[in-house]
């Protein structure tokens, strides 16, 4: 017998158990119950995620910024000139800080791309 693309009914009656099953919230965005589907934010999803880099000086948490959401100038230490706002670039902190990763991130910095990625490992 064919699938039919129709929602099951709901079992015994109760609201909010079709095809999900009882485990799944009433109301709730699915498949198949017709709910509101939130927005996406393709601003946050272009952004990227935090990732880890390892490096002789250390283990770095590097979180790249867009140029719409960098709205601060900021000091590159790499080349000691100003990262503009507008200007996409990274946030980079120390993640194994000997007082701690939340002193790590306290002590977070603003590169630009191309300074973090030709960092020299000597003088550090």
């Amino acid at each position: 017998m064919p699938r039919s693309n129709r929602p099951r009914r709901p079992i015994s009656g109760k609201p909010g158990q079709g095809k999900a099953g009882p485990g799944r919230a009433p109301g709730k965005p699915g498949r198949h119950d017709g709910g509101e589907v939130p927005e996406l934010d393709l601003e946050r999803a272009r952004s990227g995620f935090t990732r880890r880099e390892s490096a002789p000086d250390g283990e770095w948490m590097v979180r790249p910024m867009t140029a719409k959401r960098a709205e601060k100038a900021y000091i590159c230490p790499g080349c000691s000139t100003a990262v503009l706002p507008g200007i996409a670039h990274l946030v980079v902190w120390q993640d194994d800080h000997l007082f701690g990763p939340a002193a790590g991130l306290a002590e977070r910095r603003h590169w630009h791309t191309n300074c973090w990625t030709s960092r020299s490992y000597r003088h550090r």
